[in-house]
């Protein structure tokens, strides 16, 4: 990519862009985001500033080359790509993630200094988390095609040496709290909110304010029986949170759906089918031979004939026609929905 191409991204309406001027602002590190026009950026100061735009793979789907060699790590993992242009000194500061991050240097030189002890004080007045003592205890100077792994809880500061670009591989680290607080409200989806809690052998009891063993056994019971069978449930609610999109890039339902005979002729002609660049997908297997497969957020089960589709759609981003064929044989519904849903796309209809 160009810088000009990024910046024109970065003022379209849907795009995540972030603008971090350390110098030149209305205050130091002030942060602008995106959609931005054109004049945003002529009026920039020559060095000291830096573009980021998130989710690069899904705007610009030819990009998920950048990604494919990381697919050793599950896709569940994989935020996005990230790209940024910076101006000669242009940073982010020294900062902290909580997740793996790839950081491979396009065009022009970047330093980068990392330290695994480091103060966590933040500098005040700032949207951006930045270290507000940060002293380095490694440094590497990266180039056209070099890379750096950080590892989650690193500290770690960029600079650029000269106007550069940097291609960022970022990976999702889902909080205990969401993973927990998401399962729970899912769990309490299923609870019959007619069920009350009741003591039919009651006894008197002449300490009217003490809770009774036998209160606090029932009570146990009733969370016991509520999560019995939970597996099931946690696998399943599991397998859709980790593929629910985010909210810019939901997939649309075709408005005039096909049929079986027109995606048939659309095969035969030599039409392929593409995941929509927006779209997540997983998938988990069945003693027995059967499958789930989750998009989005949706799940389909498969039985032991259609499990095979599953990992193939989750394999491949884009499909020729002739494994197409055989999943049409495998999956016809299966197939057809989720063409008709968004999910995959005719890249020759646009």
């Amino acid at each position: 990519m160009t810088p000009e191409e990024l910046a024109g991204l970065a003022c379209e309406e849907e795009v995540e862009g972030r603008l971090v001027l350390e110098r030149g602002g209305r205050k130091p590190w002030e942060l602008r985001r995106s959609p931005f026009r054109d004049k945003d950026f002529t009026t920039l100061p020559r060095s000291h500033w830096t573009l980021l735009v998130g989710d690069m793979e899904k705007h610009l789907p030819e990009l998920l080359e950048i990604i494919e060699p990381f697919r050793f790590i599950p896709d569940w993992r994989i935020d996005d790509l990230m790209v940024s242009y910076a101006a000669p000194q242009g940073s982010v500061g020294p900062h902290v993630d909580a997740y793996d991050v790839f950081l491979i240097q396009g065009r022009g030189r970047r330093r980068w200094q990392i330290a695994e002890h480091y103060d966590p004080a933040w500098l005040p007045d700032t949207e951006l988390r930045i270290l507000r003592h940060f002293t380095p205890e490694q440094e590497w100077e990266l180039g056209p095609g070099d890379m750096l792994y950080l590892p989650p809880g690193v500290a770690h500061y960029g600079v650029a040496l000269e106007p550069c670009m940097s291609y960022s591989v970022g990976f999702r680290a889902p909080t205990v709290k969401t993973l927990v607080g998401g399962f729970l409200e899912s769990l309490l989806e299923d609870i019959d909110e007619d069920m009350h809690y009741q003591d039919p052998d009651l006894t008197p009891q002449s300490d009217p304010g003490l809770i009774h063993p036998a209160a606090l056994a029932r009570l146990k019971t009733l969370v016991q029986q509520s999560l019995a069978g939970s597996d099931d449930l946690l696998e399943s609610w599991f397998g859709r949170f980790i593929t629910e999109p985010k909210p810019a890039f939901v997939a649309l339902p075709l408005e005039q759906p096909l049929n079986r005979a027109r995606l048939q002729a659309h095969l035969a002609a030599g039409g392929t089918l593409e995941r929509n660049p927006g779209s997540r997908f997983a998938h988990r297997f069945h003693p027995g031979g059967e499958s789930t497969l989750f998009i989005d957020g949706q799940e389909w089960l498969l039985g032991p004939e259609q499990a095979p589709v599953a990992p193939l759609l989750c394999r491949q981003h884009r499909f020729p026609p002739q494994p197409l064929a055989g999943m049409l044989e495998q999956a016809p519904e299966l197939l057809l929905d989720l063409v008709n849903e968004g999910y995959l796309v005719m890249p020759d209809d646009g």
